[in-house]
């Protein structure tokens, strides 16, 4: 393996470890839908100022969001059930979202930036659930085995 695949594999993991810790620390009694409607307030407020100019005021994307751009980089996909990221487990989706597009999937010109350092995990799970509190009952069961 390539040092740069050990590396995304390391990242991954990380990140699953952090999302197992997380759950760990909520009560049995507060269900995912109650942590997602306490922290959608806060996570609609990040996602305004770090995420809707890419992906829309209405997490609705930006136009054509399946057609590549003349240098092979994709316009910003929507996050309500019309875009892709329900189809993604919450590893990969902090993942992306922490270190960035091109160095999670490999892709060069995957132009979803990092937010490292903007943003701390614990913000980018907030994010995470209030676009999941968006969604329906449906896609948001999907979601927990969406894959990388």
């Amino acid at each position: 393996m390539s040092p740069r695949q050990i590396a995304m594999i390391v990242i991954v993991v990380l990140a699953v470890v952090m999302i197992f810790l997380t759950a760990r620390a909520t009560p049995p009694s507060q269900t995912m839908s109650s942590r997602v409607s306490e922290s959608a307030p806060t996570g609609a407020i990040l996602y305004a100022q770090h995420c809707a100019s890419c992906h829309g005021d209405n997490l609705q994307g930006q136009p054509n969001w399946q057609q590549a751009n003349a240098d092979g980089s994709y316009p910003a996909p929507p996050h309500d059930v019309s875009g892709h990221t329900w189809h993604h487990n919450d590893a990969y989706l902090i993942a992306i979202t922490t270190y960035g597009g091109a160095a999670v999937t490999g892709v060069a010109t995957n132009a979803m930036p990092a937010f490292q350092n903007q943003l701390s995990d614990s913000e980018i799970v907030l994010i995470l659930d209030y676009i999941k509190g968006t969604w329906p009952d449906d896609i948001k069961a999907k979601q927990l085995n969406g894959h990388n």
